[in-house]
């Protein structure tokens, strides 16, 4: 089976460690992949170094603008970006540090599934500091992945994910111009609730850098677990929600028949009053990955912050 990747990286005022994570291009055991960079208007040496490793190595990578309109256009626009021709892609940001077995452990996984179906690979993660020194691992999440989790949680880190061309081409009909709460949150929706397969592996295969500059922070320890809880009971969790099911309707008829039914039943549940809404919750089998994240769930529903 052809194994060719495309390594979409999104790029923004990155010199401080972007020479590390390509360096950890260059060190992986799949040797088939290409490079695509999409720069949201660094001002910094992001781009010289890039290009110094473009020329000292003679590497293909492809530099591209980008929209300029906040990191998660900027992974949508590179995903579908209809230059870009591979047989899987892979997500990677631009200050972490992958292991060198990354893309060799994902592929194995994604070549064993049907090409026909959409499947995407996503991980935990090991989290390090500044310097690299080990912070601790992301949360272990035991639940089988599915569409009925992916409403209400994104489970797999974009810097982790890697899906075949099939799980591409459901992005790409979605397009890159949704308003969405994030792309790699998106990306789980849309393929599981396509009938897509989902691999969450819990062995961490990169080296996730949590520094002051990190759009996104860790989800480890008790108080990212107490900042989660009341993200759920506060109205961000809504509106975070009501972006990504503006977002599905474009692409509602690619759901399978059950996915369907659950997405009325999530809709419902924002509009039903109490305690109606509790029991359609039970029903339609929504769920978070923890025995805490349930509650914060339950507790959302109670206060309609879902």
């Amino acid at each position: 089976m052809n194994s060719h990747v495309a390594i979409l990286m999104g790029t923004f005022q990155g010199e401080r460690f972007i020479s590390e994570q390509m360096e950890s291009f260059f060190a992986q055991t799949h040797r088939d992949w290409e490079l695509w960079v999409s720069d949201d208007g660094s001002t910094d040496r992001t781009l010289s170094i890039v290009e110094d490793f473009q020329r000292e190595r003679g590497a293909p990578i492809h530099v591209v603008a980008g929209p300029r309109k906040g990191f998660i256009r900027n992974f949508l626009a590179l995903a579908c970006n209809p230059a870009i021709s591979a047989d899987f892609y892979s997500f990677a940001d631009q200050d972490d540090i992958w292991h060198t077995d990354k893309l060799e452990r994902a592929l194995a996984w994604l070549q064993s599934q049907p090409a026909d179906v959409p499947a995407l690979y996503c991980s935990r993660t090991h989290i390090v500091d500044e310097s690299g020194g080990s912070v601790g691992e992301s949360p272990l999440f035991a639940r089988r992945p599915s569409f009925s989790n992916a409403l209400v949680q994104s489970i797999g880190g974009g810097n982790t994910i890697v899906m075949n061309d099939t799980a591409r081409r459901v992005l790409l009909a979605a397009g890159s111009d949704v308003t969405v709460a994030s792309h790699d949150w998106w990306a789980y929706m849309v393929i599981a609730g396509a009938g897509g397969h989902i691999r969450y592996d819990p062995l961490p295969p990169i080296d996730y850098r949590q520094h002051g500059s990190n759009l996104v922070g860790s989800n480890s320890g008790w108080r990212a677990r107490i900042r989660r809880l009341r993200m759920l009971t506060r109205s961000q969790f809504r509106s975070w929600n009501t972006q990504n099911l503006d977002a599905l309707k474009s692409i509602e008829h690619l759901l399978t028949g059950e996915n369907i039914k659950t997405l009325e039943q999530f809709k419902q549940i924002r509009r039903q009053g109490f305690p109606k809404r509790l029991w359609t919750l039970y029903k339609s089998g929504l769920h978070r990955q923890t025995f805490l994240g349930n509650i914060g769930l339950v507790a959302a529903v109670v206060l309609r912050q879902v």
